[in-house]
């Protein structure tokens, strides 16, 4: 999978004129500045939101369809992100439901245990971990049917340190998953020297 985004702008201010393409088996990184523009252009690169100029591409093909199938949009501000007092067990049960599965209290443990984060069940999304939280909600929203590809948005805003969640993505990225993480200034400016090595 190839998605490509060509000049995409929204309104005068809320996304200035962008290019990039993500596919599968990479980890893109994309600079979005101001509160606003992380957000529309996960909606915009997952197909959620149609650009005001330019065009998304998957594939070579304009179908914005199977991008919203085949791309996640995860942790997306006031769209996609788990309310900040939900324990990541309902955020867990609420992505097996998404997924198809039956959302149990064991379904859930053992899916958690499965990612490693049994014994955050219990914590607020608040309160857990940045590099956990990325990694976990990316692992869920795989669980969907059709999922190729995850759109991060802003994962940076949670704090800790970059390259933790950066190691997440790009190890889910290496399994074949096209990933693109929308990322402030700062957050690509500390990574650009590690992405060098």
């Amino acid at each position: 999978m190839r998605v490509e985004l060509s000049g995409v702008a929204k309104g005068r201010a809320a996304l200035p004129a962008t290019t990039l393409e993500f596919a599968s088996g990479e980890l893109t990184l994309a600079e979005a500045e101001t509160a606003e523009r992380p957000t529309v252009l996960g909606l915009i690169a997952s197909g959620r939101m149609r650009p005001d100029r330019g065009e998304v591409r998957v594939d070579g093909e304009t179908d914005a369809a199977r991008l919203r199938r085949e791309l996640a949009l995860v942790d997306a501000p006031a769209v996609s992100e788990p309310p900040p007092g939900v324990t990541l067990a309902a955020v867990a049960a609420e992505e097996l439901m998404f997924a198809g599965r039956w959302p149990s209290r064991r379904a859930v443990r053992a899916v958690l245990a499965e990612l490693g984060a049994a014994s955050d069940a219990d914590t607020r999304m608040a309160d857990l971990a940045p590099a956990t939280r990325v990694r976990v909600l990316a692992e869920l929203a795989l669980l969907r049917p059709g999922v190729r590809g995850l759109v991060v948005v802003a994962p940076d805003r949670h704090g800790g340190e970059p390259a933790a969640w950066r190691a997440h993505l790009t190890a889910i990225a290496e399994r074949g998953v096209a990933v693109l993480a929308v990322i402030g200034r700062p957050a690509l400016a500390a990574l650009e020297p590690w992405s060098a090595e």
